[in-house]
């Protein structure tokens, strides 16, 4: 029964959530937040939210396990992402623990922790929002996802250190964990493309990731991150990462129901809160600044920054260590900060175009080596999105002799294609400092195979702007997104599934006539 109001309850408030448009998650916190106020009437007591614990806890695992699926160790190894994840740790804590100890009568050493609590932004908000976009892989979707890892590193740290606990001496056989790697290939090999790849994945993020690192004296979270990272450069990483998203999706339903039904707030807990959520903005310009020091552009530094522009889950992990009395204040925290971060990340890239004049002067003269600009040299035809529409399309021109480029904002997919001889640079359409300073001399044609169908309008809009008069073709699932690119500028839109049949019954009427 009680799975059952935790079920209605949460869609119902992701229902209302979205009809006002925000983005569910928000209705599930509120969800949440119903039922610890309500579960006198209705029959949800502790033992009940225990239970819920352990659901969240299996969503959090599975997110970073398929986070893990599409990260390289390669792009933690940058100075703008440990440089600026270590400068963030420490300017932010000294930012906080004086505000802290101004509104709260505290000794030092738990104003100091709870300042570092509050430092660290949300691993589970950030990688869903960036999901959600499909910008897990776009640069500064790269950035800050290696900034929450470099985070989550140290939240690990702080709580050992903390608690006075040390991991297993055990844990020095996680070293040859890379020699594991070729079996962890072999199983997905073999696992096939239905239930058994599911139970694999479910088995690497929960039991061997997460039950594993746990009996080692660490996160269990590190361990579904780290599995996930292992079997990252396979190449159906991608098709198990898709395998476990339903799956993930319900669980984190829970984690966010988990965090509302911790406990109604007291007005002290509310204050601190509000006090908190004043200082978040704070927290995103000091993102922002950090990462044009690094050498970013304006645009993916404000990008990036605002993903990391909330309070962490991971703070109420390290408050469960060492500041138990503290859970309920920084819980309402945290959701507060989802409550703003969540819309905010919603119209990032509309609101950046707004503050754009303001914010580009702010950047170094030095660009960032990912971010030079794009040249297509004596291209005839341009394909954005090399995904598998894209890449049909760049196989089949090649082959009928056109000098053909592609541009994708997926360094997988780019280094992938560059491997089998096409050409594929990397951009990111929605950028419109990437339009103004792209060279396309002898482009004739722009074929849009973006995968997100806000980029095709911007692109068309943007290619439009810069006077180019050559042929835009794009393709839309929908008829109403197809009308929006053509008063974009496009010259043609094709519904995919119309001409997908359209295809097949020319194959058939091709068969029918040869045979006869």
């Amino acid at each position: 029964m009680i799975e059952a109001t935790w079920i209605a309850f949460a869609f119902v408030m992701g229902l209302v959530a979205r009809g006002i448009g925000l983005p569910p998650l928000v209705g599930y916190l509120a969800a949440g937040f119903a039922l610890a106020g309500l579960g006198d009437y209705i029959g949800v007591g502790p033992r009940d939210s225990v239970a819920l614990e352990h659901i969240a806890h299996l969503g959090v695992l599975l997110l970073l396990f398929t986070v893990g699926l599409k990260l390289k160790i390669g792009n933690l190894l940058r100075r703008e992402v440990i440089g600026g994840g270590l400068l963030h740790f420490a300017i932010s804590s000294l930012i906080f623990l004086p505000a802290i100890m101004l509104i709260l009568d505290l000794p030092w050493q738990q104003g100091l922790l709870l300042a570092i609590a509050l430092s660290f932004s949300s691993t589970v908000l950030a990688a869903k929002v960036l999901e959600g976009k499909r910008e897990l892989r776009a640069f500064h979707g790269r950035v800050a996802i290696g900034v929450l890892i470099i985070q989550d590193l140290i939240a690990l740290v702080v709580m050992s250190l903390a608690s006075g606990k040390v991991p297993s001496a055990w844990a020095l056989l996680l070293f040859g964990l890379p020699l594991l790697r070729p079996l962890l290939f072999r199983l997905l090999d073999v696992s096939g493309h239905e239930e058994l790849m599911v139970l694999l994945g479910l088995l690497l993020a929960l039991v061997v990731g997460g039950y594993g690192f746990e009996q080692l004296g660490l996160s269990s979270e590190l361990g579904a991150l780290a599995f996930g990272a292992m079997l990252a450069k396979h190449k159906r990483a991608t098709e198990l990462s898709n395998s476990l998203w339903s799956i993930k999706e319900v669980f984190l339903v829970g984690f966010f129901l988990q965090i509302g039904i911790g406990g109604l707030p007291d007005l002290h807990a509310m204050l601190f809160a509000l006090s908190m959520a004043v200082l978040l903005p704070l927290k995103g310009a000091l993102f922002f600044f950090l990462f044009l020091l690094f050498r970013l552009r304006a645009r993916s530094a404000f990008l990036a920054g605002v993903s990391l522009t909330n309070y962490s889950e991971f703070g109420l992990i390290v408050a469960s260590v060492v500041l138990p009395q503290w859970i309920i204040p920084l819980a309402i925290t945290v959701a507060l900060s989802f409550v703003i971060s969540a819309p905010l990340n919603r119209i990032a890239h509309p609101l950046y175009e707004r503050l754009a004049r303001r914010l580009i002067p702010l950047e170094r003269d030095i660009r960032h080596p990912d971010e030079q600009p794009v040249s297509l040299g004596d291209a005839q035809i341009l394909v954005m999105g090399m995904g598998r529409t894209g890449r049909a399309a760049y196989d089949h021109l090649q082959e009928k002799g056109f000098l053909t480029v592609g541009l994708d904002s997926d360094p997988v997919v780019i280094e992938q294609s560059n491997k089998v001889g096409r050409r594929v640079l990397f951009a990111d359409g929605e950028d419109q400092m990437f339009w103004q300073h792209l060279q396309m001399p002898s482009i004739q044609a722009v074929i849009l195979a973006l995968n997100d169908e806000e980029a095709k309008v911007i692109s068309t809009q943007k290619l439009r702007e810069r006077g180019f008069t050559g042929l835009i073709v794009s393709h839309a699932l929908y008829e109403d997104i197809a009308r929006r690119i053509q008063e974009a500028g496009a010259d043609r839109t094709y519904l995919t599934m119309s001409e997908a049949g359209t295809g097949l019954a020319e194959h058939v009427a091709r068969g029918l006539q040869e045979r006869g």
